[in-house]
C-alpha cells in the first residue's frame, strides 16, 4: 500500500492571499488556517492525505494538531518546502502556494502545485 498524498501548505502565502487583517496577528492567522485544514482537509481530495503546514517568521511556535503537522522553517519557508518535497522521494506531493518561484522549484522535483484557493 502506498503512502497517502503529502500535502504541503505554504502558510505565509495562503494566509497572505486574503486581505483579512492577517498582518496584525500572523500567528493567529496561521493557527486558523491549521484548524481549518484539520477540520476540512483538502477540498476535492477524497483520498487520504497527510497535511504539513510550513510556517515561518512570526508564525513560528504554532503547534501541530491531529490531522496537521506544523513545520517551523528555521529560515526560508520556501526552502523548507523544497526540502520536504525532496525528502518525500517517490511519494506523491501536492504543494499549495501561489509563489511563482516556489512553484517552479517544487515542480522540478515532481510535485503537483495548486493555488491558495484549493484550501481557502
Amino acid at each position: 500500500m502506498s503512502a497517502p498524498l503529502l500535502v504541503i501548505v505554504d502558510a505565509a502565502n495562503v494566509v497572505g492571499s486574503v486581505p483579512d487583517g492577517w498582518w496584525r496577528d500572523r500567528r493567529g492567522a496561521a493557527e486558523r488556517l491549521r484548524d481549518r485544514l484539520a477540520a476540512d482537509g483538502v477540498p476535492g481530495r477524497a483520498e487520504p492525505v497527510d497535511i504539513v503546514l510550513v510556517v515561518e517568521g512570526a508564525a513560528r511556535g504554532v503547534s501541530s494538531v491531529a490531522g496537521v503537522r506544523v513545520e517551523a522553517a528555521g529560515g526560508s519557508g520556501d526552502d523548507r518546502i523544497v526540502e520536504l518535497v525532496a525528502e518525500a522521494g517517490e511519494r506523491s506531493c501536492l504543494v499549495v502556494t501561489a509563489d511563482r518561484e516556489l512553484r517552479r522549484r517544487v515542480g522540478e522535483l515532481g510535485a503537483e502545485v495548486v493555488g491558495p484557493r484549493a484550501v481557502r
